[in-house]
């Protein structure tokens, strides 16, 4: 990246740090007020960043004596398209600011919602959940002189050069990231100044490679005297990529070590996708503020329209996809789809523009899904053939150099990196070879690293390329962020996990993600009231980045804070462990009670953390530990589509037994089929839980005498309801549980409301079906572990 470019990013991710400043009470323009921060407070002396401070609004830039092509002229139509996008006027219609207003959540117009709900100064995000609330904590004037000298302290460690502009977006991101960008009082204040911050960066690149392509020169006429027919024209492409082949690479393994080996393999290609976004970048003279959203083996990139830009992604995906099928075969894939825009449609003019970008961007890589190889590609895999020596993989089935294990070397090294996931800080990416280290596209490597190794290989290595930090913000040369890792475990095996459930030895697989996220992102901010005002780049952003956090760190949170239970019993922390958790996604696994307490933890958080504009659907499988652990993946996949099969989704398939039921829904009058054992999350929790289960609980744990083989009886009683013979017996065996004349009063009483209650539900098709699965979750509550079943 050249000196130029490292200017003109930093005068972008800067230009509005004066509103720090004039918020601590400065009576000055935030222009101004930065400007003299940067300059006299910061020392700062390169001069085209703190032109683009001082002169990015229009006023300004109109009477300052600077030349044609300044950066300011740039940041200041990158900072217009960035505005104008984010801060659509609200229908109050008052003027004037307030310095101290609250960040408002990006929830508040998601999907219909209408709430005022702010964020705290208080919260760190590292430590503890940052939730909406509806109590507006103002942020005074001392909170922005802590802000100020943070800013300062972090400024220290950072040189204007190339090597620290990431490192420059972690400190900005870890300070600002609750700071307003705007506070008029007739704007929606829902955007940090942070996320303003980065996507104003972000266009101001695009805008110079734009322009310099086209060898203009005069940045004036082209961005200030004519900003508005540049903003017509299609300067900007959006980009993404998507890696197909996710799930059969990540649970196509052996039982031996699966625990570690799943964590290992989906941290791999995490840390892979970060890679290659990064390479991009690298090769585009670009920075991390291009990324628009990353996770779940998907990105999306905000990138210049211009030769250089095709030809370099052309060669990128060439390259990427060529490397892929040297390591993996076809097992992995990489599709590359992009569409050029303009900044209008980035603000959605007209409407409709901004969801049609992600739409062609979308069919562009399913095209490329379906047609993977050209047929130079596909006559060479034809033609290959495996040397006498080499064998399968048991673990990946690829063929290869064996080691004494059985497995080759990519998969050894994954399994050897499981523990420093954990454990591990830092993980760096080097040209160097090393035996431990995992392969990575482009001819480097990864490898794990504490604070003393990196500092050792930032300045020993020939080969070092880049670091990123774990589950914290750290800032360096060549830092290129840090990723939030969902870490948690309390078991290296499955075997552990099982030992520790309370009643029968199993463990729980839980798979789940967000319900219409694309859509939610697409058009989750149009709405009936305010149209298309609120469809923007940033508001994607801003939403992407609060999933990313809630599902790759604040996951580490919620499983060390437990806090429902089907029991009332208080638990320090989950026997669970995560395996996979990132962009909208969760799989996890532990003691098969833990994990159906934390599903129901893990959706009451993310409806308090999303004021329930977004919901999950929930899979959950019951396994033995040396279960094979692809077929329980896949199983447990499918249960989660069943939760997707219902009108609303937002749902949860637990102990199903493989029948299928018709409903009616209520709102459309359409019958729907559902599996047994699939139930909307309130229906789930209110009378499956709560109603029945709590009822069966009460009555069993009071009546020592009446043990198993009721229990036993009545399920099966239940399984076969719809035989009228079976009715008849079912209520033989109650009258049969009765106490006796001597019992106890309450006894009586209690037998009475269970017989009446349970008499009642077998009547009824939806509550039998209910009772049939809070029966079965006692009797698993209850059996011992050396039961079988």
């Amino acid at each position: 990246m050249t000196k130029e470019k490292v200017q003109l990013i930093v005068g972008g991710l800067l230009h509005d740090i004066g509103k720090v400043i004039y918020r601590q009470g400065d009576g000055r323009k935030h222009s101004i007020s930065g400007y003299e921060f940067l300059k006299e407070e910061v020392g700062l002396k390169e001069k085209e960043v703190l032109d683009s401070v001082r002169y990015h609004h229009g006023a300004e830039l109109g009477a300052a004596r600077i030349d044609n092509n300044s950066f300011a002229y740039i940041t200041y139509l990158a900072d217009n398209i960035a505005a104008s996008a984010d801060r659509r006027k609200n229908e109050s219609g008052e003027k004037g600011f307030v310095r101290e207003v609250a960040l408002e959540s990006v929830f508040n117009i998601l999907n219909g919602n209408e709430k005022k709900m702010y964020y705290s100064q208080t919260q760190n995000p590292e430590e503890t959940m940052s939730y909406p609330t509806e109590q507006a904590e103002l942020y005074d004037e001392h909170f922005y002189l802590m802000i100020k000298q943070k800013l300062m302290d972090n400024f220290k460690g950072i040189r204007w050069e190339a090597e620290y502009v990431n490192s420059l977006l972690e400190i900005l991101e870890g300070n600002l990231s609750l700071v307003p960008s705007s506070t008029a009082k007739d704007e929606l204040a829902d955007i940090s100044l942070y996320d303003h911050l980065k996507l104003t960066a972000a266009l101001s690149s695009c805008i110079f490679d734009y322009l310099h392509e086209k060898q203009i020169e005069s940045y004036k006429t082209s961005l200030f005297l004519h900003g508005s027919d540049f903003q017509k024209e299609n300067a900007f492409l959006l980009f993404s990529m998507d890696i197909s082949g996710i799930q059969n690479f990540i649970y196509t393994i052996h039982s031996e070590g699966a625990l570690k080996n799943l964590r290992a393999r989906s941290f791999y290609l995490e840390i892979m996708m970060e890679h290659m976004i990064d390479t991009l970048l690298e090769r585009l003279e670009l920075s991390r503020a291009n990324l628009i959203y990353a996770g779940g083996g998907h990105c999306y990139l905000l990138l210049a329209n211009t030769e250089k830009t095709i030809e370099t992604v052309l060669q990128f995906e060439q390259e990427l996809n060529q490397w892929m099928l040297e390591q993996f075969d076809i097992s992995l894939y990489v599709a590359a789809g992009w569409q050029a825009c303009s900044g209008n449609a980035l603000k959605d003019k007209p409407v409709g523009a901004y969801a049609e970008i992600f739409k062609s961007v979308s069919n562009e890589i399913s095209r490329k899904k379906s047609a993977r190889y050209d047929a130079k590609q596909i006559r060479k895999l034809n033609g290959k053939r495996n040397a006498d020596y080499t064998r399968e993989c048991k673990v990946c089935k690829r063929i290869d150099h064996l080691t004494g294990e059985g497995i080759c070397q990519i998969c050894a090294s994954i399994l050897n990196m499981s523990k420093d996931i954990l454990y591990t800080d830092f993980f760096s990416i080097t040209g160097t070879k090393e035996k431990q280290a995992l392969p990575l596209p482009f001819d480097v490597c990864l490898a794990a690293e504490n604070a003393d190794s990196l500092r050792k290989r930032m300045t020993e290595d020939p080969g070092y390329v880049r670091a990123y930090g774990k589950n914290k913000m750290f800032s360096g040369k060549h830092i290129a962020t840090k990723i939030w890792v969902g870490n948690y475990t309390t078991g290296e095996t499955f075997e552990e996990l099982a030992n520790q459930a309370e009643g029968i030895e199993r463990i729980g697989i839980l798979r789940a993600d967000v319900d219409n996220l694309g859509k939610a992102f697409v058009s989750g901010f149009e709405s009936e009231k305010y149209g298309n005002r609120y469809v923007t780049l940033t508001r994607t952003a801003v939403l992407s980045r609060q999933l990313s956090l809630f599902f790759r760190h604040y996951i580490n949170i919620i499983l060390k804070q437990p806090r429902y239970s089907l029991d009332g019993k208080v638990k320090k922390n989950r026997k669970a462990a995560v395996v996979y958790s990132g962009g909208d996604d969760l799989f996890l696994a532990g003691a098969w009670d833990d994990i159906l307490e934390l599903a129901v933890d893990i959706r009451q958080e993310f409806k308090k953390f999303t004021e329930g504009t977004l919901s999950l659907s929930t899979g959950i499988g019951l396994y033995q530990p040396k279960f094979p652990i692809h077929v329980s993946a896949g199983e447990t996949a499918k249960l989660e589509d069943e939760s997707k099969m219902i009108p609303g989704k937002n749902a949860i398939t637990f102990l199903p037994d493989g029948k299928i039921h018709e409903e009616l829904d209520q709102e459309t009058g359409k019958v729907y089929k559902v599996s047994d054992g699939t139930y909307s999350w309130e229906v789930f929790l209110d009378e499956v839980i709560e109603e029945k289960y709590r009822t069966i609980a009460a009555f069993f744990q009071k009546s020592e005498d009446r043990g198993k083989n009721f229990l036993y009886h009545l399920l099966e009683l239940v399984r076969r309801q719809e035989d009228k013979i079976n009715l008849a017996r079912f209520v033989y065996l109650l009258a049969r549980m009765e106490p006796g004349e001597r019992a106890e009063k309450e006894e009586k009483a209690q037998y009475q409301e269970f017989s009446r209650k349970m008499y009642q539900w077998i009547k009824q098709e939806k509550d039998c079906r209910q009772l049939k699965t809070a029966i079965n979750l006692y009797a698993y509550k209850i059996r011992e572990k050396e039961e079988t079943e």
